[in-house]
């Protein structure tokens, strides 16, 4: 009956879980119609090995309006703001403390919001680097479409061994978890942004209570895009113009990136924990075990799972042009994830709470 269980969810997935799979849309450069002043704010911390990239790619941006960079240096311990050089319409704000109760990246986020004037606001990270059409193709989407936020999962670096074995995986989880066609349907409730990039109306921002009303939240992404779905139309995509120099040379990277906030999207329920690794195991585990171990009809169902496992990667193996044959170990990559986010409840029941940037969350 399991080997049934593991087909039937993948059939589901496969052909019922709003096409995850197919790795789109992917926003595309597009003029808009009119020109809004827009105001860009760039959280950072200790960030002085991508900054200087980062916010000369804001500052070469085509758009045809005005537009602001406001940078946020978040208490950093190295040059970060030095670093971000200076041009007239480049302002930096210093912080040195945070209040608690905050986030640091959300609380960096509403100073710069503080600041800011412009009716649209672009929210993005101190390690994308954008092409010159982005900020014109994102306000294109914003108003074609009549969005109140446009976000995408921009391109992940994928260099070393460790981010060609498991960032494309990232990627691919984050779809299943949150479809994008679900996300981007105002009949559904699913709703989720990449932070890396996330373009918002100031109306709607002021019409959910501002950066404050999420300012504990650690997947600040999601939960923006959670509560600006309750009352607007939202967008999230893929984007082929801009990509993320964040590096993760080592598999223990990644290991502390993934488990870092693992078991906050559980809200650190152990039932939740429980279910979840449980529901992985049907999923990840059990069509490789049948097919290697199975007879007869439980082996078929493993190879059938199986194959619509693979099938479904390939879409994201070939945006980041890795080969098919990655497909084949989807299950002990599934297992690495799995791992990690067991290790971010120990984490947590052991009260280390979750670190970034030499700062800890409890």
């Amino acid at each position: 009956m399991i080997a049934l269980l593991s087909l039937g969810v993948w059939v589901y997935l496969f052909f019922g879980h709003g096409g995850f799979w197919r790795s789109r849309p992917q926003l595309l450069p597009a003029a808009p119609a009119e020109f809004p002043d827009i105001d860009i704010i760039v959280p950072a911390r200790d960030e002085g090995e991508s900054i200087g990239a980062v916010v000369a790619s804001l500052l070469a941006q085509d758009y045809a309006g005005q537009f602001r960079v406001i940078l946020v240096d978040d208490n950093s311990t190295d040059e970060t703001a030095a670093l971000a050089g200076a041009a007239p319409n480049l302002q930096v704000i210093r912080l040195r403390t945070k209040p608690s109760g905050w986030s640091g990246k959300l609380w960096a986020l509403n100073e710069g919001v503080a600041a800011s004037r412009a009716p649209v606001l672009l929210f993005t990270d101190a390690d994308i680097v954008h092409e010159r059409a982005h900020l014109s193709s994102l306000l294109a989407r914003l108003l074609e479409a009549r969005l109140d936020l446009v976000s995408e999962m921009v391109r992940l670096n994928c260099t070393s061994f460790a981010e060609r074995a498991l960032v494309p995986a990232f990627v691919y989880f984050f779809q299943m978890l949150y479809p994008f066609a679900r996300v981007n349907d105002p009949r559904s409730a699913v709703a989720a942004a990449a932070g890396g990039t996330v373009l918002i109306r100031r109306e709607a921002l002021e019409r959910i209570g501002g950066v404050e009303s999420i300012k504990d939240s650690l997947i600040d992404d999601v939960a923006l895009a959670r509560a600006v779905k309750r009352g607007g139309a939202i967008f999230l995509g893929h984007s082929g113009l801009a990509t993320s120099v964040r590096r993760y040379p080592a598999f223990v990277d990644l290991w502390r990136m993934i488990s870092r906030t693992a078991f906050t999207q559980l809200r650190y329920s152990a039932w939740l924990l429980g279910v979840t690794i449980a529901g992985l195991t049907v999923v990840w585990l059990v069509p490789p075990l049948e097919l290697a171990f199975g007879n007869g009809w439980h082996r078929a169902c493993g190879l059938a799972a199986c194959s619509l496992a693979a099938f479904s990667y390939v879409p994201t193996l070939a945006r980041y042009g890795r080969s098919k044959a990655w497909a084949l170990a989807l299950p002990l990559i599934a297992l690495f994830y799995m791992a990690a986010t067991a290790a971010s409840a120990l984490n947590y029941w052991r009260g280390k709470g979750a670190n970034w940037k030499n700062r800890a969350y409890q």
